[in-house]
């Protein structure tokens, strides 16, 4: 059995869901969301048996220690039932429910795409700028800061040079797009008091997202400088170029060594390559989509993140320990 952990409408699951049945595989896909209110877990400890760890998910009951590999896809928050209205009550149904089932999954002896705990940790942006310069990759000069004469200084000192800033997460219900600091935000810079905020130098040049699946990478390039919107290729991907592109060798085996050392399996990378063909890295999200990617460069990712599963599932790994 394959276990998949992500919510119901998410296109990147459905693809790959497909692809491991087509193969003739078993494959069980639970929602967070879906606990405790609609779907039941029952675990039980035994003295001369072994654990189960039994989920109730459309209907039926899975014992999840059956699982041989599990995928850490895309996940939303526990849901209490709406019969429980005292605040205190529903806080504390959801601590107990996260223990239940987040000690559950831990408790799974399977490999996971990505391991739970390694996936939360290169979450952090800090994080992944730390480890990216100890393999050997440039990150554009950068702030983070909630103090607004700091940040005065930094835009300050890279005029007449650009300066974008940009939020740590983005997330569907507060996405934000990265923006340049125009002479009008200036006057807002008081505002990061509130919370800290990246700053960070712009770097011209043409956006590589990178797919790293298992020991591979599926390298595209979206070259979206004659576009409406050149700062974010997100918002104008379908005015940019896009099509494959080709790694320098050492660029290609220090994002493996990220990868690695982040322990991830899987990872959508940003970076940026300039006219000069310097390359900076920018970030890495363990969750990142590539289906736009695979459309319109013709890059086979679903069908690689099928076959990492699959040849994890049979216990042959892949290629590496994360």
């Amino acid at each position: 059995m394959i276990l998949v952990v992500s919510y119901p409408g998410d296109e990147h699951t459905g693809d790959v869901v497909g692809r491991l049945e087509r193969a003739g595989r078993e494959v069980v896909r639970i929602d967070l969301a879906d606990f405790p209110a609609r779907s039941g877990l029952t675990l039980t400890w035994e003295e001369g048996r072994p654990p189960a760890y039994e989920i109730e998910t459309g209907g039926q009951r899975h014992d999840l220690r059956r699982a041989q590999v599990a995928w850490w896809r895309r996940v939303r928050p526990y849901e209490v039932d709406s019969a429980v209205r005292s605040p205190s009550y529903r806080q504390f149904a959801l601590s107990e429910t996260g223990q239940a089932v987040g000690g559950m999954l831990d408790a799974l002896p399977c490999p996971w795409v990505n391991p739970r705990a390694n996936d939360d940790a290169a979450h952090h942006k800090p994080y992944q700028w730390e480890l990216a310069r100890q393999v050997g990759l440039r990150v554009p000069r950068t702030l983070v800061t909630n103090r607004p004469e700091d940040a005065r200084a930094f835009v300050e000192a890279l005029r007449p040079g650009k300066v974008v800033f940009k939020a740590f997460l983005a997330s569907i219900e507060a996405w934000r797009e990265t923006r340049l600091v125009e002479p009008a935000d200036l006057d807002r810079l008081d505002q990061v008091r509130y919370a800290p905020v990246i700053f960070q130098e712009y770097i011209e040049g043409v956006d590589l997202r990178i797919t790293a699946v298992g020991d591979k990478l599926f390298p595209c390039e979206i070259d979206a400088r004659a576009s409406t919107y050149p700062v974010d290729m997100r918002m104008v991907v379908g005015e940019s170029v896009v099509g494959r592109a080709a790694l320098p060798e050492r660029i290609a085996e220090s994002l493996l060594a990220l990868q690695r050392r982040l322990g991830l399996y899987y990872g959508a990378i940003d970076m940026r390559r300039t006219p000069e063909g310097e390359h900076f890295f920018l970030e890495v999200n363990p969750a990142g989509q590539w289906l736009f990617v695979e459309r319109m460069a013709g890059i086979p990712i679903s069908q690689a993140v099928a076959d990492l599963l699959l040849a994890m599932a049979e216990g042959h790994g892949a290629g590496r320990k994360a």
